[in-house]
């Protein structure tokens, strides 16, 4: 009987250290841990959504559980490997923090942990969402955590580190999981288009990266669904299609017109964005990266940029930056998108066009400065 469709997320999965992209500061540590046997008891993956943690931890309790004992490059086609990346490995359990987050279920864990491993060498406990344990739940989890038997291990992965209490978050070594930057999700999706035999273009790539927001299985996702939409050739124009994105260029034309104060530009640029059903929300962010690169660059140059047209000062940009990020909320949360959107774009123009008042004091000094003495100038002079 046949298994059914697999998505690329769950078949590009990463099986080995080196296949995990852009937390190459984890890799390094948990290899060196292995390799130097400084294995701790208890660990916390934490980041954003889709970022490798809970791949992280499947392929680092197969490193300690290898053949022969520890290794940073275990053997996939082992029995034991095959059974803990496919979830099924009796040693390695993994367990939802959501719906698992009672005081008996903590006590049950508790008591299973006194048992050997029937297979592998060490039991691994992989709790995912642990933040979502009751505080009752935390509490019963404790003294097992401090000391737990010399067989057994604990990785907790989770989004939002901030409700762990503090005594939980002391007994870990933590690892902080970073968003994935765009150009290397991009390269990924490359080379997974190369092997599915599909057609992207680099262009399509770059927008996919840009959705997925630093996740690498939100960019695999996208990718999943617009083969089904395109097939085996996938442009940039389609990804702008079914996602509502408007294009790099378009983004880039209507920042100009944005800080060279262009409003007639603005409203024509809005209603096209809008009558076409972009995701006007995301236009603003992207805006607001745009103003991001032009300020870094300001600050790279002595306080002044031409990244968006014209030459711009620090202040101006920031002041752009600030209506963009506060546009981008009304948008979000607004009664009427179209017409906050409308509102953010003119009101990033205004503050572009603005002037801080120390660039107004200067200028006034300078030209104050250049003017010709008058009579009354010249006898302060003489009589001083």
């Amino acid at each position: 009987m046949s298994e059914g469709y697999q998505v690329i997320a769950r078949r590009w999965r990463p099986k080995q250290f080196d296949e995990i992209v852009g937390q190459d500061h984890i890799v390094r540590t948990l290899k060196n841990a292995i390799a130097k046997n400084r294995i701790a008891h208890a660990y916390l993956f934490v980041g954003p959504r889709g970022t490798g943690k809970t791949s992280t931890a499947r392929i680092f309790a197969k490193a300690l559980n290898a053949e022969g004992g520890p290794s940073a490059t275990p053997d996939d086609n082992s029995a034991t490997a095959k059974a803990i990346m496919a979830g099924n490995c009796m040693d390695v359990i993994e367990i939802d923090g959501a719906s698992n987050n009672s005081v008996d279920q903590v006590r049950d864990l508790r008591e299973d942990c006194q048992y050997a491993p029937g297979q592998c060498t060490y039991k691994i406990y992989i709790i995912d969402e642990v933040h979502m344990l009751s505080a009752a739940a935390f509490n019963a989890l404790l003294k097992t955590l401090e000391e737990p038997p010399p067989h057994v291990k604990f990785i907790f992965a989770t989004t939002e580190a901030a409700k762990l209490l503090p005594t939980i978050v002391s007994r870990c070594q933590r690892f902080e999981f970073r968003p994935i930057a765009d150009e290397l999700i991009a390269k990924r999706l490359g080379e997974i288009a190369v092997a599915e035999k599909i057609a992207v273009s680099p262009e399509a790539l770059a927008a996919i990266a840009r959705l997925a927001c630093g996740g690498m299985r939100d960019a695999q996702s996208i990718l999943d669904q617009m083969i089904s939409f395109c097939g085996e050739n996938i442009s940039e124009n389609d990804v702008m299609d079914v996602y509502g994105l408007a294009s790099t260029q378009t983004i880039r034309d209507l920042a100009g017109a944005i800080a060279s104060g262009d409003f007639p530009q603005i409203a024509k640029a809005a209603e096209t964005l809008s009558d076409e059903g972009r995701d006007l929300y995301r236009v603003v962010s992207d805006l607001s990266a745009i103003a991001r690169e032009a300020l870094l660059d300001a600050i790279k140059n002595g306080g002044r940029s031409t990244l968006l047209g014209r030459d711009m000062a620090t202040e101006s940009l920031l002041r752009m930056q600030e209506a963009l990020n506060a546009g981008a909320v009304a948008v979000q949360k607004g009664l009427s998108e179209r017409v906050n959107f409308e509102v953010a774009l003119f009101s990033a123009a205004e503050a572009a066009k603005s002037r801080a008042i120390d660039e107004v004091i200067r200028a006034l000094s300078g030209i104050a400065e250049s003017l010709p003495e008058g009579p009354a100038q010249k006898k302060t002079a003489l009589t001083a």
